[in-house]
């Protein structure tokens, strides 16, 4: 027989038996309840030494409302959480960085709750990176034929088990404004996400894009790189004899096979959606963006960060 209280039924029963003389024992055998919990209950609702059944219900209720546990909700947690939401965390980044670390937490599905609630953010949803769904753009570039198909690209880097291989994609304005656009590169191990403007979508403006980018790194972070068969990338034999790197093209229509920087545009595009002209925005605007996203802890790095991750494999090529 699974637990349960006393009800106002059973605690009438009890009245009765207890006015008559019973002992606990024998009004527990009839009530089919332990005889210890019979007498905790008859010292409990007794007035002046007899038991009353309706006293003693709504004393139990007044037990019931005091013994709620009050949560792990308190002002200084909401205040952490809210500035992590601010800064463009997810509910499990934030859960999970803080389990990490040793700091008090509470599941992501509470921070959902808190946030739904009101207590977090003034249940301002928007907050949230996901505003809806997203529909992927049709793509209606022109695209050549040339260039070493990713069925050769080696194993290991499908499997992200080795460092220095990136995807490259490009992130434009919306129609009607500038030519001018976002050279955006991944490293698929450790998900470091950058991005630098270009006035247009040549290829003369992606080398110069990449050249901006390697440089900044030193002699190994880039090994390979695995892009699209867009215009832009028809300057691929340049990029490999310069800069010592063999580029790998995607099958048409298969984004999937750049999964990462697909994932990471879209993470871009939560700072700057469809409608904005990159040639407005800043360069301080673009590196604040990236700071924030390459700052978030990810669950598929052990909630490590991207630059986190980066910089140990960095470290290692010295």
């Amino acid at each position: 027989m699974s637990y349960s209280h006393l009800s106002i039924i059973e605690r009438g029963q009890l009245e009765t038996l207890h006015r008559l003389g019973w002992s606990c024992r024998e009004i527990g055998r009839e009530l089919g309840r332990h005889p210890s919990t019979i007498a905790r209950e008859v010292v409990r609702g007794s007035q002046k030494e007899e038991y009353a059944a309706l006293p003693a219900q709504q004393a139990y209720h007044e037990r019931r409302a005091s013994c709620v546990p009050n949560g792990k909700y308190n002002t200084d947690l909401a205040e952490q959480i809210n500035q992590k939401l601010l800064e463009t965390w997810s509910p499990e980044q934030i859960a999970e960085k803080r389990r990490a670390e040793g700091k008090p937490f509470v599941c992501f599905k509470t921070i959902y709750r808190w946030l739904y609630k009101g207590c977090l953010a003034a249940g301002d949803v928007k907050v949230l990176r996901h505003k809806g769904k997203r529909q992927k753009p049709v793509e209606t570039r022109g695209r050549f034929l040339v260039g070493t198909p990713i069925s050769k690209r080696p194993k290991e880097v499908r499997k992200r088990t080795s460092f220095g291989h990136w995807e490259l994609d490009t992130v434009v304005s919306s129609r009607g404004n500038s030519k001018a656009c976002a050279a955006t590169f991944i490293e698929r191990k450790t998900r470091l996400y950058v991005a630098v403007k270009m006035p247009d979508r040549t290829a003369n403006s992606m080398e110069i894009a990449f050249g901006v980018v390697a440089s900044q790194y030193p002699q190994g972070a880039f090994q390979t790189a695995t892009t699209d068969r867009g215009k832009e990338f028809a300057c691929y034999a340049n990029l490999e004899a310069f800069h010592d790197i063999q580029v790998y093209f995607a099958d048409p229509y298969s984004s999937w096979q750049r999964g990462s920087n697909e994932n990471g545009n879209g993470l871009l595009r939560e700072f700057f959606p469809k409608g904005h002209d990159f040639a407005a925005i800043t360069d301080e605007q673009l590196a604040d963006a990236l700071r924030l996203i390459n700052n978030r802890p990810r669950k598929c790095l052990d909630w490590k960060s991207a630059h986190e991750a980066f910089m140990d494999e960095v470290s290692h090529l010295a």
